[in-house]
């Protein structure tokens, strides 16, 4: 058989096989599945977004309304700059992370925390936001299922976290279609509300009180500002895929590009179209029915167009969710990588899921909705804080980069950035300011708690590392005299297969028993005695006698009785424990293996071994 090599430097054979595909990349994300599982948040926002900048330019009348598309039009623009900021994004960092990746790189670790802590903060509020309105949305449709909103919450949440543990590209799969359907019919409202020159229905708003303010005809540059930071709700979500660039099959960032293009372009297109044709058929904001539900009317009748455009928004909204649960898992699996975070969070399991970042996000989201009694109003004056915040920190991270690596077209790309840091930013500050007393002082005050719970995790596993002497080169194992003890408490066939596995590896093995002060447990071990003489497995057992009823206790302190005598001799205790044929018969043991190895681990240094005879 002849061997095939190449010469160090010299170009491979072109019968040398090619790398082989990674298994995992069938559970990862295409560009389509990507946007699917990655942007709902983002395209569920335009049911609320244009709706928050019309409510803020009500206050000045039908004179503020006409500035509705203005403002659209800014944070479009900012939604331009942000895209094409994530797309340098993925391709700067390809292993994930988002803003913080950023932070962390050229902005250094406190701003990267800020910028972790912000995005933890905004993916959980996600999700009580998401199932929140899309409930609110069908609670508004059947009435009867109001007083029963936080149940359908939790339902939801069960639901969206039961598709994410399957793995994210079923998660993207099952949400592929709610997506299409949500887009087109957007789309189709748009492009027939573009050829009417008057609402064909009214239908909708009609009984609603409005809520347009009276003889105000002026708009000043404070409330164009507040319009825009409240529009601006509608880019939460734009991160998420520069966050989850490891979800995606190779080459990732590749894809990841695509998909923070398609998500850009789908995105403006549709908020603009809608601004569009509100300052066209002149809607107010009117008490119980959205923007959006009034468009519907206007543009397609109030028919079952009207109802797949609800039904459409309502669905879209509930599992909009689920960018929280493709982008969380991952920020926690970079953030206990760099030991900021338990390390539990790096585990995958099948299927390429984070499954303790799935499980946690649920959690907290559960507490979240059962706080706010599945109220979006108590949810809404925290959310998109933390957002901008990270906007704003990667931004800032990525003028750093290209002042850094110079390379081509560097100024143009720094002064992009520039522009969207500065605008970010602003937007940060004007809605922590007006929401101030709303709730957003929480979020002022949990981002700093939140950055100190990561260095507390951080220091300790310093701690740790140095007491293990990790980055060092450990010094040569040698052999001690070994030591084992074996607890038992009666004769039986899992005594010898213990014992028999004490012996192959201990140079010594002492069986022990603990003997209690009643005459019962007296009478039984006296009997253990005379049955382990007859028996004779030349092992010699030792009875420990204890004044109470511990067991694990009197263990202990023979062992490190031993310990001080024999300081050289490495002790271990071994502790045999049956391993039942059927899951159910597990309630039926004593765990007195459990009681003896919480003690002995408590109050000594010895080795715990735990052998498991199996039944059949």
């Amino acid at each position: 058989m002849s061997v095939l090599t190449t010469e160090p430097g010299s170009a491979p054979s072109p019968e040398a096989p090619s790398a082989p595909p990674d298994p995992g990349d069938r559970h990862r994300l295409t560009a389509v599945t990507g946007l699917a599982a990655l942007s709902l948040d983002a395209m569920a926002s335009v049911a609320y977004g244009p709706e928050a900048i019309v409510l803020v330019l009500a206050t000045a009348g039908g004179y503020g309304l006409g500035f509705t598309l203005p403002v659209t039009l800014a944070i479009a623009g900012l939604l331009a700059v942000l895209v094409a900021s994530y797309r340098q994004v993925i391709a700067a960092f390809p292993d994930g992370g988002g803003s913080y990746a950023v932070a962390r790189t050229h902005l250094g670790r406190p701003a990267s925390l800020v910028a972790a802590a912000s995005l933890v903060l905004d993916y959980v509020l996600n999700v009580a936001v998401a199932i929140t309105a899309g409930v609110a949305a069908l609670t508004s449709a059947f009435p009867v299922l109001y007083a029963d909103r936080l149940w359908l919450c939790l339902v939801v949440l069960v639901l969206v976290t039961g598709v994410n543990l399957r793995g994210t590209v079923d998660s993207a799969r099952a949400f592929l279609v709610p997506t299409a359907v949500f887009v087109v019919s957007i789309l189709t409202l748009i492009a027939v509300g573009l050829f009417r020159s008057a609402p064909v229905s009214t239908e909708a708003a009609a009984g609603h009180a409005s809520v347009l303010a009276d003889n105000a005809t002026t708009v000043g540059a404070l409330l164009l500002l507040k319009a825009f930071a409240s529009g601006c709700s509608a880019l939460t979500g734009v991160e998420a895929i520069a966050n989850a660039v490891l979800s995606f099959r190779t080459p990732r960032a590749r894809r990841a590009q695509h998909a923070e293009i398609a998500l850009g372009a789908i995105l403006g297109v549709m908020l603009i179209g809608l601004a569009v044709l509100i300052s066209r058929f002149g809607l107010q904001p009117v008490q119980g029915v959205t923007v959006l539900a009034q468009l519907a009317d206007a543009a397609l009748g109030h028919n079952w167009a009207f109802y797949v455009v609800q039904f459409a928004t309502m669905i879209l909204l509930a599992l909009s969710a689920n960018t929280s649960f493709g982008g969380l898992p991952v920020l926690l699996k970079l953030l206990a990588r760099d030991n900021y975070l338990p390390h539990v969070f790096t585990l995958k399991a099948d299927r390429q899921v984070h499954r303790h970042g799935v499980l946690a996000l649920a959690g907290v989201s559960a507490a979240l909705l059962v706080f706010s009694g599945g109220d979006t109003n108590t949810l809404v004056p925290l959310f998109a804080i933390g957002v901008f915040v990270g906007f704003t920190l990667a931004q800032t991270g990525m003028v750093r980069h290209w002042r850094q690596e110079r390379g081509r077209r560097w100024r143009t790309k720094a002064v992009l950035n520039s522009t969207g840091a500065v605008l970010t930013g602003v937007s940060a500050v004007v809605v922590t300011a007006t929401k101030f007393a709303e709730g957003a002082w929480l979020i002022v005050i949990a981002l700093p708690l939140l950055v100190a719970a990561f260095l507390t995790v951080h220091r300790a596993y310093a701690t740790i590392g140095e007491q293990l002497g990790l980055g060092r080169i450990p010094d040569s194992p040698h052999r001690d005299r070994s030591l084992v003890i074996v607890p038992v408490s009666g004769l039986s066939k899992l005594t010898s297969e213990a014992l028999t596995a004490a012996v192959s590896f201990g140079d010594e093995v002492r069986a022990v028993t603990v003997c209690h002060p009643d005459a019962e447990d007296r009478a039984h071990s006296e009997a253990l005695q005379r049955d382990w003489a007859l028996w004779d497995p030349d092992v010699p057992l030792v009875r420990l006698d204890c004044p109470g009823r511990a067991l694990g206790r009197p263990i202990a302190a023979y062992v490190r009785e031993l310990t001080a005598i024999e300081p050289d001799t490495r002790v271990t205790v071994l502790i045999p424990e049956v391993e039942p044929a059927r899951r159910w018969q597990r309630m039926l043991q004593n765990q007195r293996g459990a009681v003896v190895a919480r003690a002995v681990r408590r109050d000594t240094d010895a080795v715990i071994c735990r052998l498991r005879f199996r039944l059949s």
